[in-house]
């Protein structure tokens, strides 16, 4: 049974709220239009050789850090470093989304937008937190989706700097969403740094997201298991009843 002093919910959004669709035709316009904005200089393939590798040397390095970096940062120090900053600097937010876009698009689970309605017409508070490092793109889904005004506290680890599984970053969402952290609940996918991280926080229940297309990221076997595990995101309501 669901800890009854839950009154609040944080979500994971990647793989958890919304899943990527392969899009061929989708990523090469992405593709087209990224190499366009810095004035690439090498062909396709030599380009996205070259950027692929430079962002599986960062994301190894905010892995093993547990800190991420500003979208500013990430293009002139690590993505792009050998191009014009002048160049670079202005585009860097429309560079992200196209980035994120090269793997294709974006699209919500089934039931995303009811669920998250239900619960809060249920009485609770719900919250994002998430790795990411694209400051506009949830916000953007948010407010396209109309799910904005479900959420009173969105923490995202390109703004805060702190990455999870990294407890300081659940603690901060519940500092300020005004949560005890045993009062919060925490929804994600990844089964190790999303349960690390939420046990580590002292959150009260940790939901896991198995998803079909969800395998762990993180190359090592979980230490912590989840409280509950779902199949599908509007399974929650069964979770979490109305609050008196």
């Amino acid at each position: 049974m669901m800890n009854r002093n839950i009154d609040t919910i944080f979500f994971d959004v990647g793989a958890t709220l919304r899943y990527v669709v392969e899009d061929e035709e989708f990523a090469a316009a992405a593709d087209r239009a990224l190499m366009e904005l810095v004035g690439a200089r090498e062909p396709h393939d030599v380009f996205f050789e070259k950027l692929t590798k430079n962002w599986k040397a960062y994301r190894k390095r905010a892995k093993d850090t547990l800190l991420d970096v500003s979208e500013m940062e990430l293009w002139l120090q690590y993505l792009l470093p050998d191009y014009p900053a002048e160049r670079i600097a202005p585009n860097v937010a429309r560079l992200t989304r196209l980035w994120r876009d090269h793997d294709g698009r974006r699209v919500p689970h089934d039931g995303v937008k009811e669920t998250l309605r239900e619960l809060t017409n249920r009485g609770y508070k719900l919250g994002i937190i998430a790795n990411t490092i694209t400051e506009t793109e949830i916000p953007d889904w948010m407010c396209h989706d109309n799910v904005a005004d479900c959420f009173r506290t969105v923490i995202l680890s390109s703004k805060v700097r702190l990455r999870k599984p990294d407890p300081a970053i659940y603690l901060l969402a519940s500092r300020c969403i005004g949560s005890a952290p045993e009062n919060c609940a925490y929804v994600g996918d990844n089964p190790v740094r999303d349960v690390e991280g939420a046990v580590d926080a002292g959150y009260g229940s940790m939901i896991l997201f198995e998803d079909a297309g969800t395998a762990d990221r993180e190359g090592k076997a979980p230490t912590v298991m989840p409280d509950y595990r779902i199949k599908a995101i509007p399974e929650l309501l069964d979770l979490f009843p109305p609050r008196a």
